[in-house]
């Protein structure tokens, strides 16, 4: 029940120490001020490592061939690696039910492409219409390449956005025809790539018709693969390394490669880095709380110490209240009723001040790899259940303290 009386009680003990009550009240505010702006840009640092990550699938299987460096079974090392269409299909077919989106890849660095009076060098990519999904490519025009156009060795083409701004400027390139060494394509689609500029320099064309055209014959420079994620990342994490250890050993089986040559057949597993990446957050974010919580208890100490002292100073105060009746939980009440609000009233400007700050300098901030720091809403609600049991913690010994007052003796006190 709300009473007025304790609460202007609480106010007038205040006013008398006004100095006192500021510097522990800031000594908390501080506390979660701190909290506030290290989980602010851990969730940046979170963000801004999560969109390096969006340039490709995060549950990428990538195979190279390369140059064998031992001899093996009779064969001399420096052999030449060279992957066919065989190979992708063979591997597409045996794991199909943990694959998600797959695509083979006939590549033409520094491809000259032309259109009208405009022409540039780009990278130019026979791939399957999985590859939209591997590079979570977005189409902003037009369409992406699908299986009917590589059946049929369409010759087709899918731009970057950045090609669209080389070749043709302000005009419109769907259904227009793009010269690739002297080849004709027909543009249908403009594509946009969260890795950025980089990524939007390419030109992608059906496999068959980038083999055919380009006297690729069936030939190709690797493969990728997307794994079927499950719902736990450690398990999706195991299925993703068996499938890897899977693709390099039946490949390296095939091809006549030593099981110990690293260099002739390559692997590589985004997952692993993920998990890296994740773990390193989660490892960042732990020791942010840490050093957060770490200020809190500072604050919380020193609002015991204060509340120790008030104690002390009500000592006659408080023998008066007990012989003239008072229950012990009325005079632990009134000690943890101070202690909180200090607690909260401090900590909740702190809170404030350190979501504002967030709001206002997180969107200036121009990093790779903080982006957006911010506190959400569950967070926040933690911060002020932390707050509440941190100020009932300092309030408790001082509150027993008082509580174990022998009139008696509270009423000699000088």
């Amino acid at each position: 029940m709300f009473d007025i009386e304790r609460w202007q009680e609480i106010f007038e003990t205040l006013r008398k120490n006004k100095l006192r009550t500021f510097l522990t009240g800031l000594s908390v505010a501080s506390g979660i001020f701190i909290l506030v702006i290290l989980l602010g840009f851990s969730r940046g640092i979170k963000n801004g490592i999560t969109t390096q990550f969006e340039g490709d699938a995060s549950n990428l299987i990538g195979v190279n061939s390369g140059t064998t460096t031992k001899g093996y079974k009779g064969l001399n090392p420096g052999r030449d690696i060279q992957f066919k269409n065989n190979d992708f299909n063979t591997l597409s077919e045996k794991y199909e039910s943990s694959i998600d989106y797959k695509s083979s890849f006939y590549t033409i660095w520094g491809g000259l492409v032309n259109y009208k009076n405009e022409s540039g060098s780009y990278r130019i990519q026979g791939v399957l219409p999985g590859n939209q999904f591997i590079e979570n490519a977005d189409i902003g025009q037009g369409r992406f390449i699908n299986y009917n156009d590589v059946k049929e060795a369409r010759k087709i083409a899918v731009i970057g956005n950045r090609v669209k701004k080389d070749l043709f400027k302000d005009e419109d390139p769907i259904n227009k025809n793009i010269s690739i060494k002297g080849i004709n394509y027909k543009v249908v689609g403009v594509f946009f790539d969260p890795g950025g500029e980089r990524d939007e320099s390419k030109v992608f064309l059906p496999l068959e018709s980038a083999q055919r055209a380009f006297n690729g014959a069936d030939t190709i420079r690797n493969m990728m693969f997307t794994i079927k994620m499950s719902d736990n990342f450690d398990k999706a994490f195991e299925d993703s390394e068996a499938l890897t250890e899977a693709i390099l050993t039946d490949l390296r089986q095939k091809h006549t490669v030593s099981p110990d040559d690293i260099s002739a057949i390559r692997v590589y597993n985004t997952m692993d880095s993920a998990k890296k990446i994740y773990s390193l957050i989660a490892t960042i974010s732990t020791v942010f709380w840490f050093v957060g919580i770490g200020t809190i208890i500072a604050g919380v100490v020193g609002v015991g110490n204060i509340m120790l002292i008030i104690v002390k100073e009500r000592t006659k105060e408080i023998g008066i209240r007990k012989a003239l009746g008072a229950q012990p939980m009325s005079i632990v009440g009134m000690i943890l009723q101070e202690s909180v609000f200090v607690t909260m009233f401090s900590g909740l400007f702190g809170l404030i001040l350190g979501l504002g700050l967030l709001e206002i300098v997180g969107p200036l901030i121009e990093s790779d790899f903080i982006k957006y720091p911010q506190v959400d809403f569950n967070t926040a609600l933690i911060t002020v259940f932390i707050l509440v049991f941190a100020g009932a913690l300092a309030g408790f010994f001082p509150a027993y303290r008082a509580a174990q007052i022998k009139p008696i003796i509270a009423l000699r006190d000088e």
